[in-house]
């Protein structure tokens, strides 16, 4: 036990009064209540570890839902949101502006693909993309067209709100509400791992399939939504980067905007700040969340070319764009969101991104035949268990989150699939230690 749990008075403490009030009171997201176990009440946490009111110490390896890419309570970023605090934390942000929120613009323009020199900023990684969307729609609109489609890969996962549900309806997460959403088109994601011998077939027909999309409904499709290399919730796959660009040349061609969906792959999780960078595309729009801050508070923001956003300019409102939020550019999160893009210069991140993958790599590669589809990009590993209900939420699901805790490893299959995704803080040690857990886990389950 580190002096940092001690001071918070993780030790010893029983967590059964914590874990009653949560159970007559609370409603955990993506739970199933009746049957989930015991949630688990922790005290503090500091770096890539969460401490327990009982003292038990847990390595996150998902970097709590893929937010705390330097690790918890990282003191430069707890001083900014404390220093901005002391001065003004939230105002309107119509009609009205602050320092904070402009030096990140400022900041975040300067690292951004080319080109996208306008930011718009709300509360969460939904309605980041629910934002992209309103404005290909309404964009289209302003430029006197009529494009009401939008084109997304299939098993794609882009939020919760209706707009962003919609994008996802092929992830399989939003069956009980349909009646709510609206129609999208799709196209196969040409997922790929190490050793596939599939993979340019896969790519050439996604390709073949895009272009007949094009060609009947190029003209009508406002915009195309991907989540650009790697697929999140929906599973953690992978594609090429000249996929993408090959993918990117003929929606330009025929006129389709693209969003790029980088709420869970922007901040370095590529292995480059963006993995628009890494993929060699300049989309018109990118949404950013999660990373965004650190991990301290919620903020997102959705990025368009100076076109788009010249295009939604006149003299009645009806051209405007007619979204916001209360707590649009709140202070402190930009005060946070500053900070934490101040530390992959100071702490050198991307080098600390590059050694993760090469342990990915490396323990990957242990694995062998023991495992199914093994991919691994920057911070992100992922690979499928031989176990006979792969769907997510099937009854190994608890069981393994069961078998992580008793460990003290937080990690959250998605179905089959077990991926780490850690803070970039994560020693060496740390991460093999995960990696052994992991290990365990293909022996206890599938041998």
């Amino acid at each position: 036990m580190d002096d940092h749990a001690a001071e918070t008075g993780a030790v010893n403490r029983s967590p059964e009064p914590l874990i009653a009030l949560d159970r007559a009171h609370v409603w955990h997201p993506y739970t199933q209540q009746a049957t989930a176990p015991v949630p688990v009440p922790i005290a503090s946490a500091r770096g890539a570890w969460l401490y327990g009111v009982d003292g038990t110490e847990y390595l996150d390896l998902i970097a709590s839902w893929w937010v705390a890419i330097h690790g918890h309570a990282h003191p430069v970023i707890a001083e900014a949101i404390a220093t901005q605090a002391r001065t003004m934390a939230q105002i309107i942000f119509a009609g009205l502006t602050h320092e904070p929120a402009v030096r990140l613009a400022e900041a975040l323009v300067k690292t951004l693909p080319a080109g996208l020199t306008r930011l718009f900023f709300s509360d969460d990684g939904s309605t980041a993309v629910e934002v992209a969307m309103k404005m290909a729609l309404h964009y289209g609109r302003n430029m006197g067209q009529s494009r009401g489609r939008f084109l997304v890969f299939e098993h794609g996962y882009h939020g919760d709100t209706v707009g962003a549900m919609s994008a996802s309806r092929s992830s399989g997460f939003f069956e009980g509400y349909g009646s709510l959403l609206f129609g999208v088109d799709t196209l196969p994601f040409p997922a790929t791992w190490e050793g596939d011998a599939e993979v340019e077939r896969k790519e050439r027909e996604a390709l073949e399939a895009l272009e007949r999309y094009l060609e009947a409904h190029g003209s009508d499709c406002a915009a195309m939504l991907i989540e650009p290399l790697i697929q999140g919730a929906g599973g953690m796959r992978i594609c090429r980067p000249a996929f993408l660009r090959a993918l990117v040349a003929r929606l330009r061609a025929a006129g389709v905007l693209l969003i790029a969906d980088e709420v869970m792959t922007g901040f370095g999780r590529c292995g480059t700040l963006f993995a628009c960078e890494k993929a060699g595309i300049e989309p018109d729009f990118i949404c950013l969340s999660k990373g965004l801050t650190g991990g301290f508070l919620p903020m997102a923001i959705t990025a368009c070319r100076e076109g788009i956003y010249q295009a939604f300019l006149g003299e009645t409102f009806d051209r405007a764009l007619a979204h916001g939020h209360s707590f649009t550019a709140n202070a402190l999160g930009c005060a946070a969101g500053l900070a934490s893009l101040s530390l992959f210069d100071a702490e050198n991140t991307l080098a600390r991104v590059a050694a993760i993958e090469a342990v990915h790599r490396e323990r990957l590669s242990a694995l062998g035949g023991r495992i199914l589809y093994p991919r691994a990009m920057g911070a992100v590993a992922a690979f499928e268990l031989a176990l006979p209900d792969r769907r997510y939420g099937s009854s190994f699901t608890p069981r393994l989150i069961r078998f992580f805790l008793e460990r003290g490893l937080i990690i959250r299959p998605l179905g089959a699939v077990l991926y780490l995704m850690p803070p970039y803080c994560i020693t060496p040690e740390a991460l093999h230690r995960g990696w052994d857990g992991i290990e365990a886990a293909v022996g206890a389950f599938c041998e």
